[in-house]
């Protein structure tokens, strides 16, 4: 019966933040600033799943400028997960087909997020050359998912370089999250899903990186990811020891 409800309660939730979304992006349509407005909107669905979402920041978070956010990518709950961590103005990329997500794909659009084609490296090539223009000319971070796909419980998988390598091209720094493992850890029909914990790490200055390869800060970001999640379950699982969530 939960889990019906709680179904039943996230479709015409999302419908409505859609809706009326796509009908207030219209006053200002591709404003980078409304992603992180409806990215919290939809964050706020973490109450409903039953989830406590713990999110840390460093300190002097809101006054990093324009950067490249990365976060591990496990499964759709990122959606109620990660999405609390978003920054304004900051917009994503993703693949093109989810522009065709009914009621989503045109919010996702309009909201002023990248769509790119990642079966042709040469559309690829010049998303990466597009991202550090749009850099140099306004206010404006991005948020990307170095893995490229979900990890759905294989733990952190390869980083790819296109993050990195804008960021390099950029002078921008990297800002890692890491978002506490919730592989088959919320179940629709149970009440008290417990903790994620959200954290937004230091910035990772790619000054150091200067005359490297991507691959050296990729491997460099991933390294710092790891260790933070593990860290993260660990103290998860032992907080949940010493008091049941």
């Amino acid at each position: 019966m939960l889990l019906v409800l709680r179904a039943l309660f996230v479709f015409i939730y999302s419908v409505i933040v859609c809706v009326g979304g796509c009908l207030w992006c219209c006053f200002s349509p591709r404003n980078p600033r409304h992603v992180a407005t409806f990215a919290h909107a939809f964050g706020w669905l973490h109450n409903i799943f039953g989830v406590r979402i713990e999110s840390r920041k460093p300190e002097g978070a809101d006054k990093i400028g324009n950067a490249i956010y990365i976060a591990n990518h496990q499964n759709n709950y990122d959606m109620i997960t990660a999405a609390n961590m978003v920054q304004s103005p900051t917009v994503t990329i993703g693949k093109k087909s989810l522009v065709w997500i009914p009621f989503f794909g045109p919010l996702y659009w309009l909201t002023g997020n990248l769509l790119i084609d990642r079966d042709n490296k040469n559309k690829a090539h010049d998303t990466i050359s597009d991202l550090v223009e749009q850099f140099k000319k306004k206010e404006i971070s991005f948020w990307m998912f170095p893995e490229g796909t979900r990890s759905r419980g294989r733990g952190l998988l390869p980083f790819k370089t296109g993050a990195f390598h804008a960021a390099i091209a950029a002078g921008v720094p990297v800002i890692p999250i890491v978002v506490s493992d919730t592989h088959n850890k919320i179940k629709l029909n149970r009440w008290n899903n417990g903790l994620v914990i959200v954290e937004m790490l230091p910035p990772v200055d790619i000054k150091q990186f200067e005359g490297q390869s991507a691959r050296k800060l990729a491997t460099h970001c991933r390294e710092l990811m790891a260790t933070r999640l593990e860290e993260l379950n660990a103290e998860i699982a032992r907080r949940s020891q010493e008091k049941p969530e």
